[in-house]
């Protein structure tokens, strides 16, 4: 089933275009999927030319953030309806959201493209600016210590804020890139950081790093031309405002997302790499020659039930350790290129693509 995220029974205007409220069958599959199976249940709309980037789920409140081109939404989980939805007149210092983080004070944080870094806390909208602090305009993730210190990746390196006094800490000539994507943090209260020249990682006193030379990212057998123009680069090369996605390139030192699992191994979304895992000793990789969907991994998240779940650049991938599924148009997804991905307390799985989300489950 297709639908529109509404607000209040009204079709919100998102962008030039705005919404139209509609709900007709999704088209069907080219081959359903067997009883039991995974499958796309229905999909939801934010508009012909938005991007979802970011999924983000507040357990406390049954409910999933949707981050946009145009805005972001709150959605309730029970009823699949939005909660709130909020855009720059609302508070937000540019409609362009490409994360959202929550922290231990279950304030949330909206990291926007060339906006800044938006907080809502107890009702009120604050944002913040390199002139406070903030390394960049650019913000593209979040994560958090058990200390409840916040850290926030930009395009100019990630900045640390202490949980206590607010404080912004940048670091930048630490990491082995300065272009920061994505950022977890494991058992051991160390955070890793995903960027454009590979992956590192802070202990608390020490930084490591490592690159494609060290094993991160499958070979490139398509023989795809290596470039570090991906298309999601400098400010020069690219502007995500109006840019989709690049062309297939090769570049496995390019990070777009971090997981760390519950075994504390790292996995490392990578442009042309496929997905890279690191077990604390070395990398091993998953490509679409093992069946991974796409080699471009824009995101990964893990279901409770242990399957890992690929967002790519030619749909989603489920793998559980021994078998793989995979979605794309053709099984209910609006678009292939696969930008976010978030599991649901219900054990849905959620995928942002252009135009919007879709919800998969059995």
């Amino acid at each position: 089933m297709k639908r529109q995220f509404l607000r209040a029974g009204i079709a919100l205007a998102l962008g030039a275009a705005g919404l139209a409220a509609f709900a007709q069958p999704a088209a069907p599959a080219a081959k359903p999927p067997p009883a039991g199976a995974w499958r796309v249940l229905d999909s939801f709309q934010v508009g012909e030319g938005v991007y979802v980037r970011a999924l983000t789920v507040e357990k406390k409140k049954d409910s999933i953030w949707v981050g946009t081109s145009s805005g972001v939404h709150e959605v309730d989980l029970k009823t699949l309806k939005p909660r709130a939805t909020f855009t720059r007149k609302d508070g937000l210092a540019n409609e362009y959201v490409f994360s959202v983080g929550i922290d231990h004070n279950d304030n949330k944080w909206f990291g926007t493209n060339a906006g800044g870094v938006s907080r809502f806390k107890d009702g009120q909208w604050k944002t913040f600016f390199p002139m406070h602090g903030l390394a960049d305009y650019w913000v593209y993730c979040f994560t958090s210590q058990k200390d409840g210190t916040l850290w926030i990746g930009t395009w100019a390196g990630v900045n640390k804020v202490d949980a206590k006094t607010g404080k912004f800490t940048t670091y930048v000539r630490e990491l082995v890139n300065e272009w920061v994507y994505g950022l977890g943090v494991d058992k051991q209260d160390r955070v890793w950081f995903g960027t454009e020249g590979g992956v590192s990682m802070f202990d608390g006193k020490t930084w490591k790093s490592w690159t494609h030379k060290d094993g991160m990212g499958a070979p490139n057998k398509s023989g795809l031309q290596y470039s570090t123009n991906t298309g999601l680069g400098t400010r020069t090369r690219h502007d995500l405002v109006v840019s989709a996605e690049g062309r297939a390139t090769y570049n496995p030192n390019y990070v777009f997302s971090i997981h760390v699992a519950p075994d504390d191994a790292v996995w490392a979304g990578t442009w042309g790499g496929g997905a890279a895992r690191f077990d604390g000793k070395k990398w091993t990789n998953l490509s679409e020659a093992d069946g991974l969907a796409g080699n471009i991994v824009y995101s990964i998240t893990q279901h409770p039930d242990g399957a890992f779940w690929f967002g790519t650049n030619k749909g989603v991938s489920r793998y559980d350790g021994r078998k793989w599924q995979n979605f794309g148009k053709a099984q209910g997804l609006l678009e292939d290129h696969v930008y976010a991905l978030a599991v649901t307390p219900q054990g849905e799985v959620w995928a942002g693509t252009r135009r919007g989300v879709a919800r998969i489950g059995k």
